[in-house]
């Protein structure tokens, strides 16, 4: 399926700061972030390891992994830190 589904929404594992959990779901178009199911919630999982899992489950092979950080936001930084990537499942 890659990681668009058929509504164009985008597989997406979001890691943030020193969590010890990743949140999996689906972006759509407008970066709006809800769960696999259509719901509001992603699914908390403890590893990259079981995000990719879980994504597979799905169906999906490719997903965007996204860090964020506060810590700019914290010196003062008009825009935190958000680093992406795509990764294989």
């Amino acid at each position: 399926m890659d990681n668009m589904n058929t509504s164009g929404n985008m597989a997406t594992i979001i890691g943030v700061a020193d969590a010890t959990h990743y949140l999996v779901g689906l972006t759509d178009c407008n970066n709006n972030f809800a769960g696999l199911n259509g719901e509001r919630v992603g699914e908390c999982v403890h590893s990259i390891v079981e995000a990719k899992e879980l994504l597979k489950s799905y169906d999906y092979s490719v997903a965007n992994l996204e860090y964020q950080t506060a810590y700019d936001e914290m010196c003062g930084l008009e825009q935190g830190g958000k680093y992406q990537q795509v990764i294989s499942l």
